[in-house]
């Protein structure tokens, strides 16, 4: 299994790396099949997903919905444009609900909406960042302040934890893997700051931006963890999909990426 997890680590790396060295569309497609196969795996969880496979008319206004939305980002709409998107997109799943009641609960109604926020929404603000000016080194805080924190949340509660973070959540997480998570992702912020300096006009007074935007990610990083966690917990299931080898879904790989981009977009908008 943990070679397995390594192996699919690495080829998310390189992913990853490819899609936000070339960024345009190469990255907003790439986001887009991300955020449409997140959505499927929360569509499926909530029971939203219809019978033998084949999603229902309130799931397919959402597949529609969010391609809508990556073609706004694409064209660099989005940010004009959202809130009528965002109506649009209520007003065209309350009409399905609605001429096709009782055929969904009105929770499957909020359900949909919500999943179409959760993952597309979020994952845009990488496509966001990397549009901004220095933004392919910039975009890269998104990953320090998920994957190293949740690295060395797991390193420092292996080796220190005895306090519960949320024990009724997730118990295999403490305080002091918690507090280790957020040191090592501001230390790494750091380190990648020093970087920046060479390639940027970020000079070296600016390193303490580098780590609270660190520090800040990974504490929004673990929130993200938790939460999806929760809806796991709450529908009684191990994992989102199977898509990727050692992971599970994209849901479970990027619950922590998911809450951290927006912030980490509103931070650099900010500081840097």
């Amino acid at each position: 299994m943990f070679k397995t997890r390594v192996i699919s680590g690495i080829f998310l790396i390189l992913i990853a790396g490819i899609s936000l060295y070339f960024g345009g569309a190469v990255l907003a497609l790439i986001l887009a099949a991300i955020s449409l196969i997140g959505y499927y795996e929360l569509s499926k969880v909530i029971g939203l997903h219809g019978k033998k496979g084949i999603p229902g008319c309130l799931e397919t206004i959402g597949y529609i919905s969010v391609v809508a939305y990556y073609i706004l980002v694409y064209l660099g709409l989005s940010e004009r444009f959202f809130t009528v998107w965002l109506i649009l997109s209520l007003l065209i799943m309350a009409a399905a609900y609605v001429f096709t009641f009782p055929k969904y609960e009105a929770g499957l109604l909020m359900g949909a909406f919500f999943s179409v926020i959760y993952a597309p929404v979020m994952f845009s603000f990488i496509y966001l960042i990397r549009n901004r000016e220095n933004g392919f080194w910039l975009v890269w805080f998104v990953f320090i302040a998920s994957w190293v924190s949740d690295t060395c949340a797991y390193c420092v509660g292996m080796l220190f934890g005895k306090h519960k973070l949320a024990p009724v959540l997730s118990p295999k997480k403490s305080i002091e893997g918690a507090v280790g998570g957020i040191v090592g992702s501001a230390l790494a912020g750091i380190l990648y700051g020093l970087l920046l300096v060479s390639v940027s006009d970020i000079t070296y007074s600016g390193l303490w931006i580098c780590a609270l935007i660190g520090a800040v990610g990974s504490v929004f990083s673990q929130i993200g963890d938790l939460a999806a966690s929760g809806i796991k917990r709450h529908y009684n299931i191990k994992d989102y999909g199977k898509l990727i080898p050692g992971h599970g879904g994209i849901m479970d790989r990027f619950d922590s990426v998911i809450v951290t981009a927006p912030l980490i977009y509103f931070l650099v908008t900010l500081f840097l």
